[in-house]
């Protein structure tokens, strides 16, 4: 179960209901067998910019910012893997908006992707390293097929 605390702090009009942000999650994190707790955070450009500045050190407004849990040492010292609290989502309504007229994609699937792809994030997948960029983006793939949607690197080469 996704339990999801979504917060809409933009200006936007276009926005996905949070039923269709549940079953976003739900389908990028259906291969956790834990429950699940997220936040996602709706913002516009001002937020989105003031946000990458201060953790990723770029000062502009990007698509998503995942923030994992940190999940605290049990008594034996290992991580409490158990905890459902995954940690944060941070979309930039605007720039999704944006990307969708400039990519020529539709507003759904691209919101789609970017929930997934941060969703991913959330699990531990990355894409620093071609190796990693690869199993990442082939289950986005996957996932956005099952959902009707065309693969969201087309083109990208």
């Amino acid at each position: 179960m996704v339990e999801l605390d979504l917060q809409v702090a933009s200006r936007a009009d276009r926005l996905p209901g949070e039923a269709q942000f549940r079953a976003w999650c739900e389908l990028a994190l259906r291969q956790r067998t834990a429950d699940s707790e997220l936040t996602i955070r709706l913002v516009d450009e001002a937020e989105g910019r003031e946000l990458n500045r201060t953790y990723r050190h770029k000062d502009y407004a990007t698509n998503v910012l995942s923030f994992p849990a940190e999940v605290p040492d049990g008594p034996d010292g290992e991580p409490l893997l158990d905890i459902p609290l995954l940690g944060d989502l941070v979309i930039c309504a605007p720039v999704v908006e944006r990307e969708a007229r400039e990519q020529d994609k539709s507003l759904e699937a691209h919101w789609a992707h970017l929930v997934i792809h941060g969703c991913l994030h959330l699990l531990g997948y990355d894409h620093i390293e071609d190796a990693e960029a690869e199993e990442m983006e082939a289950l986005e793939r996957t996932l956005l097929a099952e959902l009707g949607h065309p693969d969201p690197y087309a083109g990208d080469d």
